[in-house]
């Protein structure tokens, strides 16, 4: 083992492994999952410099298994004394002391953390930290910096998280069976929203994260494997995936950002588009009620499918859309579909759409609407108002990369000569 990447693999996979164990032995999430963390941070350290422990797993068990011990007795020189006595002990040595190998039951170890992390006492934010640390294994500082807030944010809000499901008394166990849809309802929101944030990042200067998006679906792969039979676990790992093979084109060498009609479909990845195409197709003939994920994932098909943006097909995605609708109304849902049905039947047909969004107040001030509107104003070639729109989204972007593509939209109409018999509305 060697090299940062593999490492870094290697303690992302065991950090659950590690974390199973020790709460099966004492319980106490919180204090746990701090004692796993400090047990990383040692093998971090430790791993490169004296070699990777023939069994990690144990090494990694009996280092937070001490931390938590040490703080259960609120020792303060014994907490220094064996601490001193842990970093002066060879791995081997550490090793004869813990649990051979990791439990047989290391799937449902995982299945049990998702569930905890998600717990309905938590926020969606506070559901999405609390996963990416004791599932995905990353730092608070590594989560922070996904995040773009102080570590020291990132940890009170990782602190207020594990008390709140001490609080609610959480145990390490996955809720009854009648709780179990709707906790995994719970569970696919966390792990969709935390693509999302990696594909488009909120605030700051990156148009991606690919470390989040990564992980995404590294946790998704992982809950598919767990559950293979469930419709919608496999609908939103296709949706991931179809997205995910688009990144290489979204940005241009500065960055900036390249919307999907203008993208170099030569750059996608083909072989993430094989496996979510056959993904979809999978659960597609074998679900009978269809879930919003899958539909999604079927809408993501039909683009990636096409080799040119002309031979994508408007019109299945606009049933698609309107399927999507019906399973699942969100105003989000209606703007995208006013962008098929602007394809299908002409943009003032969309553009009605979205005047009937606006008396959503959120949405009325969502770049994503104006952006959406300004589009279809310049396909109806009227571009002062095109370029008004434009205007107004780039002041409600958050992100610098669709900021500056949204002002540079503005721009171009404003430069470009107004055509012959072109309207000036």
């Amino acid at each position: 083992m060697s090299g940062k990447e593999p490492l870094e693999d290697l303690l992302r996979h065991l950090a659950p492994q590690v974390l199973g164990a020790l709460m099966r032995r004492f319980g106490g999430f919180d204090s746990a999952e701090d004692a796993v963390q400090e047990a990383l941070l040692a093998a971090a350290t430790q791993w490169p410099e004296q070699g990777v422990p023939e069994n990690p797993y144990g090494w990694l068990v009996t280092v937070a298994t001490r931390r938590f011990t040490d703080w259960v007795r609120s020792d303060a020189a014994r907490r220094r004394r064996e601490d001193a006595d842990l970093l002066a002990t060879p791995p081997s040595l550490l090793v004869a002391a813990a649990a051979d190998q990791p439990p047989g039951n290391e799937h449902d170890d995982s299945l049990t953390l998702l569930f905890l992390c998600c717990h309905p006492s938590l926020s969606p934010p506070s559901q999405i930290a609390l996963t990416l640390r004791a599932v995905g294994g990353l730092s608070t500082a590594d989560i922070a910096h996904a995040f773009f807030v102080p570590e020291a944010t990132m940890a009170q809000r990782i602190s207020r998280a594990k008390q709140s499901i001490r609080k609610a008394g959480a145990t390490f166990q996955l809720p009854p069976e009648a709780e179990r849809p709707e906790r995994l309802k719970a569970v696919l929101h966390v792990l969709y929203l935390m693509f999302n944030e990696g594909y488009t990042v909120t605030f700051g200067p990156q148009l991606q994260r690919h470390d989040l998006t990564g992980e995404a679906v590294h946790l998704t792969r992982l809950l598919h494997r767990l559950l293979p039979d469930d419709g919608e676990v496999a609908g939103l790992l296709a949706l991931m995936l179809l997205t995910e093979a688009r990144r290489d084109a979204r940005t241009g060498d500065d960055g900036s950002l390249v919307p999907l009609p203008e993208q170099d479909r030569s750059r996608w990845d083909q072989s993430l588009i094989a496996e979510g195409t056959a993904l979809v197709t999978e659960t597609l003939s074998r679900t009978r009620q269809l879930g919003p994920y899958q539909i999604q994932a079927a809408i993501a098909a039909v683009h990636d499918e096409a080799r040119r943006v002309e031979d994508t097909d408007w019109p299945q995605i606009l049933a698609l859309y309107e399927l999507l609708e019906q399973v699942s109304p969100n105003p989000m849902a209606t703007l995208s579909r006013s962008v098929a049905v602007a394809m299908v039947h002409g943009p003032d047909a969309g553009l009605d759409i979205i005047t009937s969004l606006e008396a959503d107040d959120r949405m009325a001030r969502h770049h994503r609407l104006h952006s959406v509107r300004a589009h279809l104003l310049e396909m109806a070639n009227r571009r002062q108002d095109a370029r008004a729109s434009y205007r107004t989204a780039a002041r409600y972007a958050t992100s610098l990369p669709e900021k500056r593509y949204l002002d540079a939209r503005a721009a171009k109409i404003t430069n470009a000569p107004t055509p012959p018999g072109s309207q000036s509305t």
